[in-house]
């Protein structure tokens, strides 16, 4: 059947014609193209693409929408995604772009960002190494896709500034980099006050820090506010107790258990984590090493992740918003990609502190 469209007919009938097999080599199953599923379920290609695309709403009687579904599955038939990037100029993927995406803090992220962008758009991932920043020659190969936005998570301003992108950009969790493009942040300062705020109130002078290696300015934020509230406080953190690991349970308590010792002998009785991971690793190790929490050290952390609340003991960490961070940032993302003008440009979340066990004997 044709399409009415001379270059997908062209294009179709070239994918139709038949090839000798090569000796010792499986022959390949050709492509299934819209026409061929159109012509199975005994509609135009046109109807199949508004089927395929989920657009059927008041075009597409419901008799010829489960004909081509079951054309659809019957053939395999998967929507040329590229093909039709070529056509638009852009294509539906909408391109986020994390430090460290095993961070759990992310599964939240992504979650608001997928709600808010709706069925309209695919989130396609940008994935590093552990304690790694992708590199903007990285992402300048995904721009090839032609995605319709982009979505950059704790960034720094050489990032940008070497990445110089053309399309709708949304930054996520950027202090300081407001300048570059409309961002949605986290009141980061004000938890990390909360949080020294708290330990002094328990009695704690002498601290240590454990802190992540990736090098995003969320993170400087985090350890600077906590540093400087705690200085004004009387809480001491001398610099050799301030230690950096990868976001990993494990790297965390490695690094706990060689530093522990020298620790505890200058009176250590609390350490602060950059993420609540770092922290699961502190309690890991406190369990195998006999370290009561809070008796002996007092754990606290940044993100507040599901486990934090359930974890033995429940850990005291300050809350920052995932989901909301990631709704936020999807929602103004997608009115750039729609052509609207924004009422706010610069979004900022509130963050709060939530007390748990391990750091207070009489939380809940």
């Amino acid at each position: 059947m044709e399409s009415g469209d001379p270059r997908q007919d062209a294009a179709d009938r070239l994918e139709h014609r038949d090839e000798p097999p090569i000796a010792g080599k499986p022959v390949r199953p050709h492509r299934v193209t819209a026409a061929m599923v159109a012509a199975r379920a005994g509609v135009s290609a046109a109807t199949v693409s508004l089927v395929a695309n989920g657009k059927t709403a008041g075009r597409v009687s419901e008799d010829n929408v489960v004909r081509v579904r079951a054309a659809i599955q019957e053939l395999g038939y998967v929507v040329d995604g590229i093909g039709s990037s070529l056509a638009k100029g852009v294509s539906s993927l909408v391109l986020l772009v994390a430090p460290d995406i095993s961070n759990p803090f992310f599964a939240k992220v992504i979650d608001g960002v997928r709600q808010a962008l709706g069925a309209d758009y695919q989130v396609l991932l940008s994935v590093t190494d552990a304690g790694s920043f992708p590199q903007a020659d990285d992402i300048r190969r995904l721009l090839s896709l032609r995605p319709a936005g982009l979505l950059v998570d704790a960034p720094n301003a050489r990032f940008l500034e070497d990445l110089s992108a053309s399309i709708p950009l949304v930054l996520l969790d950027a202090p300081g980099l407001e300048s570059y493009a409309p961002s949605v942040n986290l009141d980061v300062a004000f938890g990390a006050r909360e949080l020294a705020a708290h330990l002094a109130a328990e009695g704690h002078r002498t601290v240590a820090y454990l802190d992540s290696v990736t090098g995003t300015d969320t993170f400087t934020l985090r350890r600077e506010a906590f540093l400087t509230a705690a200085a004004t406080l009387g809480i001491h953190v001398a610099p050799d107790r301030i230690i950096g690991t990868t976001i990993d349970v494990g790297a965390a308590a490695a690094a706990f258990a060689s530093t522990w010792p020298a620790w505890a002998r200058a009176g250590v009785t609390a350490v602060v984590c950059g993420t609540d991971t770092h922290a699961y690793g502190v309690l890991q190790e406190a369990r195998v090493t006999g370290v009561r929490i809070p008796e002996d050290l007092a754990v606290a952390g940044f993100d507040d992740l599901p486990y934090s609340a359930t974890s033995n003991p429940g850990l005291t960490s300050v809350h920052l918003p995932a989901e909301s961070l990631g709704f936020e940032a999807g929602d103004q993302l997608r009115r750039l990609m729609l052509g609207e003008m924004l009422a706010q440009s610069q979004v900022t979340l509130e963050t709060s502190l939530l007390i748990r066990r391990s750091t207070s004997v009489s939380a809940p």
